[in-house]
C-alpha cells in the first residue's frame, strides 16, 4: 500500500503538504502546478485515501461486464486551475476516474477554454461525460459530435439526455426549513450570479433562487440579506476570496443576520475570516451553514455545518449511465443523488432547538 511519505518523496514536497492536497484543503498556499503534481503522483502510484479504502465500492451496473467502455472524453466546465481550487469538482472527477479504473477505461480530459474542443476528440470516443453547467449552444454542439452524452452535476432539462445531479432547490428549501425550525429568523445568503455563455443572471443560480422564493412565500424576504458576487463571466464564482469579500459587504449593511448561508464551503471559509476579522465569534455572534461538505469543513474552527453532496457518487453514476446507454438503453434517464445535512458547531443543531437563538446571535 502506497503511503503519503512515498508520495511526498516522489513529488518533492512534505508529507503534510501531500495530506492537505489529498484532503482538498483550499486554504493551503501552494501553486496550481505543484498541487497538480501531487495529485498526479498519487494517481500514478494508485494511492487510495482512507475514505476510499473504507468505502465499499458501489456495484457496477448489470451490463458493465458485457460492455467495453474503452475510451471516454471528460468535458469540464472549469479550467484546470479552477478545478484544483474546488474540492467538490475534484471529487466528481475522481468518482469518474475510479469507476473507469475498475473498467480499464482510458479517459481524455478536456477542460474549459475560449474555444470549443476539436470534434475529432469526441468522435473517437465511446461516449462523453460532461461536468457542470453548459449553455444550450454548447450542448447542441456536443450532441452534434457525440451520440452518447451524460451530464454530471448538471440537469440540462432535455428529454433526450442522461444526467445525474443533486436537487439543490429542494435541498436549499429543506435547509431553510431546518434553520427556521431552530429559531433563526434573520437568515442571510452569500452566493453568486449565474453565468452561462456570457450571460449573467443575478438571481439565476439554483440555491439563490430557492432562498429568494422560500423567503417571499413566507413574507420574510429582505434584499439587504442577499449578497451576490460576479467576478468572472465563466467558470467558478464560488471562491474563498469571493466569500470573504461578500461577507464584509454583508456586515456593512447594518443589522447583523442571525445566520449566513453560503452557496458552498469555499465561500464559507472566506466568510469565516471576514467575521473573525470583525471580532465576531461563530456561532455566538453569527452562525454559518453551507453546502458540499468538502473534507476541510470538519477541521474549521468551529467545524462547519454543511449539506453533504456526494460528488464522487455523482461521478460514478455518470459512468454507469454511459455504460447503460452503450448496452442498449434507448431512453433518457435522470438520477438524483440525495443529500445529507451534516450538523456541526457553526450553528445550532436540531437537538438544541429549545435553545433561544438570541443567546447565540446577539442583535447589533
Amino acid at each position: 500500500m502506497v503511503t503519503i511519505k512515498e508520495i511526498a518523496k516522489a513529488a518533492g514536497v512534505s508529507a503534510a503538504t501531500v495530506s492537505r492536497v489529498l484532503n482538498y484543503d483550499p486554504t493551503l498556499s501552494i501553486s496550481p502546478a505543484k498541487r497538480q503534481a501531487v495529485i498526479e503522483t498519487a494517481e500514478a502510484l494508485n494511492y487510495e485515501t482512507p475514505r476510499n479504502r473504507n468505502r465499499a465500492a458501489a456495484p457496477l451496473p448489470f451490463s458493465a461486464s458485457s460492455v467495453a467502455l474503452t475510451r471516454l472524453v471528460l468535458v469540464h466546465f472549469l479550467q484546470s486551475s479552477e478545478e484544483l481550487a474546488d474540492p467538490y469538482y475534484i471529487g466528481v472527477r475522481l468518482g469518474i476516474e475510479n469507476r473507469c479504473r475498475d473498467m480499464r477505461t482510458e479517459i481524455v480530459k478536456v477542460y474549459h477554454s475560449d474555444q470549443l474542443p476539436d470534434p475529432v476528440i469526441l468522435q473517437g470516443a465511446a461516449g462523453v461525460i460532461v461536468i457542470g453547467k453548459h449553455s444550450p449552444r454548447e450542448i447542441d454542439w456536443l450532441q452534434d459530435n457525440c451520440r452518447n452524452l451524460v451530464f454530471a452535476d448538471f440537469n440540462p432539462k432535455r428529454d433526450d439526455l442522461d444526467s445525474v445531479y443533486s436537487d439543490l432547490n429542494e435541498t436549499t428549501r429543506k435547509l431553510l426549513d431546518n434553520l427556521s425550525g431552530l429559531g433563526y429568523r434573520r437568515i442571510a445568503f452569500i452566493g453568486s450570479y449565474e453565468n452561462i455563455d456570457g450571460r449573467s443572471e443575478p438571481h439565476g443560480e439554483t440555491r439563490c433562487r430557492a432562498y429568494i422564493e422560500w423567503h417571499k412565500e413566507k413574507g420574510l424576504f429582505e434584499p439587504n440579506r442577499l449578497v451576490l458576487g460576479n467576478i468572472c463571466d465563466t467558470g467558478q464564482n464560488l471562491r474563498l476570496e469571493t466569500g470573504y469579500m461578500l461577507a464584509k459587504q454583508l456586515l456593512e449593511r447594518g443589522e447583523r443576520p442571525d445566520i449566513v448561508v453560503t452557496a458552498n464551503d469555499n465561500m464559507a471559509i472566506g466568510a469565516y475570516r471576514a467575521f473573525q476579522e470583525a471580532g465576531l465569534s461563530i456561532p455566538q455572534d453569527i452562525s454559518v451553514a453551507s453546502f458540499n461538505d468538502i473534507p476541510v469543513s470538519q477541521f474549521l474552527n468551529p467545524p462547519l455545518t454543511t449539506v453533504r453532496i456526494r460528488s464522487e457518487s455523482i461521478g460514478e453514476t455518470a459512468v454507469d449511465l454511459l455504460v447503460e446507454r452503450l448496452a442498449g438503453r434507448d431512453y433518457a434517464k435522470r438520477v438524483i443523488i440525495p443529500t445529507t445535512m451534516i450538523w456541526r458547531q457553526s450553528c445550532l443543531r436540531p437537538a438544541e432547538a429549545a435553545t433561544p437563538v438570541a443567546s447565540l446571535a446577539a442583535v447589533q
